[in-house]
């Protein structure tokens, strides 16, 4: 990645931390729950979805100035923020870390991690109903495809096949239809937002949802074959005992689905926004650093001759 698409990464990640902060402002930090909500979004993290969202919107010929395109990037953010916490509870993935710091439940224990969480969600679709500059056409369809995202067609079915078919003998395709609704379906309605924003055509929003397919799958396969690295910010070896396909199919395996998901995601990038190349260097370089990271840990826990 060019220092000049580096440094423009960072400007946004601190108009969105900048954001995030006035829409959930600390003055009322002394009400636990609202600490919890703060301190699972606020924390330092990649912000690969708000990020994409703003980019995918430019590329499509949209004024990242206009007003309400930053706080739809933020209720994606604590949509996502929320189903962290959640996923970490001890019912769920029973996590310690993430982000490098204590999961909230462990910081601020269970109850008030599940408030929060709810309160997250209700405050993300109040954001994206309160967005500056939007018509209400374009509210009501940002929050229908947010509502899609988060329910039973996604992360809320995702996670219950997750927790209730991993120790099961799953076949290849159960487990991709879990990382779709995991992981895709949430991207497919961040770049929709995105779309719908910059009135993006027909074709080009199908080929955004495609992109997403791909691009969800990739994630979860990158984020898979990370489990055992150390430097993640999260608990290591979390899914051992799991069906995942680097259990079922072999690292190597895996590394070629990957590419081929990435070499889909990338036709299907290049077709939808023609009017500028942001997004899809975003992409490229996000993955080529996990995979770096990748390969310096594999090298690094090999034993010496």
């Amino acid at each position: 990645m060019n220092a000049n698409h580096e440094d423009e990464l960072q400007t946004l990640r601190e108009a969105l931390q900048h954001r995030l902060d006035q829409l959930l402002p600390a003055g009322e930090q002394q009400d636990l729950v609202y600490s919890a909500m703060r301190e699972g979004t606020l924390a330092s993290g990649k912000r690969v979805r708000p990020l994409l969202l703003v980019l995918a919107a430019r590329d499509l010929g949209c004024d990242i100035e206009q007003p309400g395109l930053l706080d739809l990037a933020c209720a994606v953010e604590m949509v996502h923020a929320a189903s962290l916490m959640l996923d970490d509870m001890p019912c769920m993935d029973n996590a310690q870390l993430r982000r490098g710091r204590p999961t909230i439940h462990r910081q601020y224990g269970e109850n008030v991690t599940i408030l929060a969480a709810v309160a997250l969600l209700s405050r993300a679709f109040g954001v994206v109903a309160e967005a500056q500059s939007l018509s209400p056409a374009c509210k009501a369809e940002a929050v229908a495809e947010l509502s899609t995202a988060v329910g039973l067609q996604g992360l809320v079915q995702g996670q219950y096949l997750d927790l209730n078919e991993s120790g099961e003998a799953r076949s290849a395709e159960t487990i991709l239809l879990t990382n779709e609704l995991k992981t895709s379906r949430l991207f497919d309605a961040t770049l929709q937002m995105a779309a719908i924003v910059a009135n993006a055509s027909p074709q080009a929003r199908q080929r955004l949802r495609c992109f997403a397919q791909d691009l969800g799958q990739a994630f979860q396969l990158m984020d898979d074959l990370a489990d055992g690295l150390n430097g993640t910010g999260k608990d290591i070896n979390k899914d051992s005992g799991k069906a995942t396909l680097v259990a079922m199919l072999g690292a190597d395996a895996v590394h070629q689905r990957l590419h081929d998901h990435l070499r889909s995601a990338d036709e299907h990038l290049s077709c939808a926004c023609d009017r500028g190349a942001s997004t899809r260097r975003f992409m490229h370089a996000w993955f080529d650093k996990q995979m770096a990271l990748f390969s310096q840990n594999r090298i690094s826990s090999l034993p010496e001759c």
